[in-house]
C-alpha cells in the first residue's frame, strides 16, 4: 500500500521534528470542536421536553410533547444553508484578507449566534440565529482546513487533519453527554446550559491566534516574501536545517511565482474552471461531497431522534455510546495514516460505510419495530460512525490538496459549500422519511444511501488521484504534467525536485567557501 510513492519533501520525515507546527494545527483545529457539538447538541435537543416546551407542542395522541416536522427541518436545515453561503464567500476574503482574519470574522458571528439562541423563546429569532451560526461554523471549518493545509509538512498533513476530525468527535461526544446530563430538565436551562459550550472554543482560538503565523503560501501570494518567510520560520522548530527549510521556502516561492505568472491579473472564479484548474476543481469537489453522499448528515443530527422513533431504550445514553465509537474510530486512522494511502483508506471507509446503511435498512425490512430490529440499528450505526470518522479526515485533506495554492480559497469554498448544500438536503429531506407522521420508513431509509456509497466507491477507484507525502508544489506539477489518477503514486517531480536539488547544494557549497576562508 505504501510503495511507490516519491517525494521531494525536503523536511525531515518524523513527527518529534514538527511539534510546534502539529501543536498550532492542533489549536486552529478547534473550531472543528464548534460543529461536532452543534451536531451532537441540536440532535439531542429535538428529543428534550425543555425544549419542547418552548418550540415544540404537546401532542394530545401520544401525551407527549413533539415537534413540527417543519420546524425540526428548519432548525437543522438554516445552520447548514448558513454554513453554504458563509463558504461561498471565503474565496473574495481570504484572497483580500488570509486565512486568520477568517477565523476570527467566524468567533465574532459565533458569539452573536449563540447569544441569540440562548436569550430568544421566538422561533423565527431562533432560525435567524440558526443561519448566523451557519455562516461560522462554515468559515470555521474551511478556514482552518485551508490554513492547515498549507502550513503542514507534506508528510504530516494527514495527522494533522486525524487531528482535526478527532475534535469534531470529542465536540460530539462533549454534546452528547451535556445533553444527556439536562434532557429530562423540564425548563429553559436544559437547552440553555448546553447552548454555552459554544462559547468556549472560539475565545481560545481567538486568543491564540494572535501568537501564530499567517500562511506563509498565502503571503507568497500577496507578494510578501519576506513575511512568508518569517511565518513558516515560525511555524517549523529552530533546530530545523538552514538547508532544509531554505528548500522548502525556495520550493514553495518558484511554484507560487509560476502560478502568479498565469493568473495575474485574471478572475479566479473563472479560470478555477478552465484548463488543469477545471480537473483539479471538479475533483476537489467531488470528495468533499463525499461526506453528504454516505449518509452521515442524518444520522448525525437526527442520531437520537432515529433511535428514538426506532424503539430503541435510552437513546441518549446509546447516542453517547455510538459517538464515542466516531472517536476510537479517529483513533484507529491515527495508527494508519502514515503508512496507508488516502485512496485505499477512501475504499474502505466508503464501502463500511455502504454496507452499514444497509444492514439495518435490511433488518428494519425483515422485523420492523421489533427488538432485534433495534438493536441491529444500534449496532450497525455505531459501526457507520466509527468507519466514517475513521475515512472522513482524509477526504477533507485531499479536497483541500488537490486545488493550487492561488486558487485553493475559492476551489475549497465552492467545495464545502456543495457539501453543506448536500447536508442540508439530506437533513431537510430526512425527516418526510423517517418521521412517523410523514413516510415512516425508518431505518428502511438506509437503501437510500447504500446506493449513494456504491456510487462514491466507484468514483473513488476510477478518478481520485493519491497524494500520501507530497508537498502542495508537488501536487501541483503532477497536475500540470496531466497525470493520470493511477499514476500519480510514482511519478517522479523532476521541477521540484530540481528546486530543492539546488537549494540545498547552493547552501553546501556556501558553507564549504566560509569553511575554507576560515583556514
Amino acid at each position: 500500500m505504501a510503495v511507490g510513492v516519491v517525494s521531494a519533501n525536503p523536511l525531515q520525515l518524523d513527527v518529534l521534528s514538527h511539534r510546534k507546527c502539529l501543536l498550532i494545527c492542533f489549536v486552529v483545529t478547534v473550531s472543528s470542536f464548534q460543529y461536532g457539538l452543534d451536531y451532537s447538541l441540536v440532535g439531542g435537543f429535538m428529543a428534550m421536553p425543555g425544549f419542547l416546551r418552548v418550540f415544540g407542542y404537546y401532542d394530545e395522541a401520544t401525551r407527549k410533547w413533539s415537534i413540527d416536522p417543519t420546524v425540526q427541518q428548519l432548525i437543522s436545515s438554516l445552520m447548514t444553508i448558513g454554513t453554504f453561503v458563509g463558504s461561498l464567500s471565503i474565496g473574495p476574503f481570504s484572497s483580500r484578507f488570509g486565512r486568520r482574519q477568517g477565523l476570527w470574522t467566524a468567533s465574532v458571528l459565533n458569539y452573536i449566534a449563540t447569544a441569540i439562541m440562548i436569550g430568544t423563546t421566538n422561533v423565527s429569532a431562533l432560525y435567524f440565529a440558526r443561519f448566523v451560526l451557519g455562516v461560522s461554523v462554515g468559515w470555521f471549518l474551511t478556514f482552518a482546513q485551508i490554513y492547515i493545509n498549507e502550513v503542514a509538512p507534506a508528510h504530516l498533513r494527514g495527522v494533522a487533519f486525524a487531528v482535526y476530525q478527532s475534535q469534531l468527535s470529542i465536540g460530539s461526544i462533549v454534546g452528547a453527554a451535556i445533553d444527556n446530563r439536562t434532557h429530562n430538565m423540564l425548563g429553559k436551562e436544559s437547552y440553555r446550559i448546553p447552548l454555552a459550550i459554544f462559547f468556549i472554543a472560539p475565545t481560545i482560538q481567538t486568543i491564540s491566534l494572535f501568537f501564530f503565523p499567517e500562511s506563509p503560501r498565502w503571503l507568497m501570494i500577496r507578494g510578501k516574501e519576506a513575511e512568508a518567510e518569517s511565518a513558516l520560520r515560525g511555524l517549523r522548530n529552530k533546530n530545523i536545517e538552514e538547508a532544509e527549510f531554505q528548500a522548502e521556502f525556495e520550493e514553495i516561492r518558484t511554484s507560487t511565482a509560476q502560478q502568479s505568472e498565469y493568473l495575474t491579473g485574471k478572475h479566479l472564479w473563472v479560470e478555477m474552471w478552465k484548463g488543469v484548474n477545471r480537473r483539479r476543481s471538479l475533483l476537489s469537489n467531488a470528495v468533499v461531497c463525499f461526506h453528504c453522499a454516505n449518509g452521515s448528515s442524518w444520522l448525525n443530527i437526527y442520531g437520537t431522534y432515529f433511535l428514538t422513533i426506532a424503539g430503541v431504550e435510552d437513546a441518549f445514553a446509546y447516542s453517547i455510546m455510538i459517538t464515542c465509537m466516531g472517536f476510537i474510530g479517529i483513533l484507529a486512522s491515527f495508527i494508519v495514516v502514515r503508512h496507508i494511502d488516502r485512496r485505499v483508506i477512501l475504499l474502505i471507509g466508503v464501502a463500511a460505510c455502504g454496507f452499514c446503511q444497509l444492514a439495518f435498512a435490511v433488518a428494519w425490512t425483515v422485523a420492523p419495530g421489533s427488538e432485534a430490529s433495534a438493536k441491529v440499528v444500534v449496532a450497525f450505526n455505531a459501526l457507520f460512525t466509527f468507519f466514517y470518522t475513521a475515512y472522513a479526515p482524509y477526504a477533507w485533506l485531499l479536497g483541500g490538496e488537490l486545488p493550487s495554492n492561488h486558487l485553493r480559497a475559492h476551489t475549497y469554498g465552492v467545495s464545502t459549500a456543495l457539501n453543506f448544500l448536500g447536508n442540508w438536503l439530506g437533513v431537510f429531506t430526512a425527516p418526510y422519511f423517517i418521521n412517523p407522521a410523514s413516510l415512516g420508513w425508518s431505518a428502511k431509509y438506509g437503501y437510500i444511501w447504500f446506493s449513494s456509497n456504491v456510487v462514491v466507491f466507484l468514483f473513488t477507484w476510477f478518478f481520485v488521484p493519491e497524494t500520501r507525502d507530497r508537498t502542495l508544489e508537488e501536487i501541483n506539477e503532477i497536475f500540470e504534467a496531466k497525470t493520470p489518477a493511477q499514476k500519480f503514486m510514482g511519478y517522479t517531480c523532476a521541477g521540484t525536485e530540481a528546486v530543492r536539488a539546488a537549494v540545498i547544494e547552493q547552501k553546501n557549497a556556501s558553507t564549504t567557501h566560509m569553511e575554507d576562508t576560515q583556514r
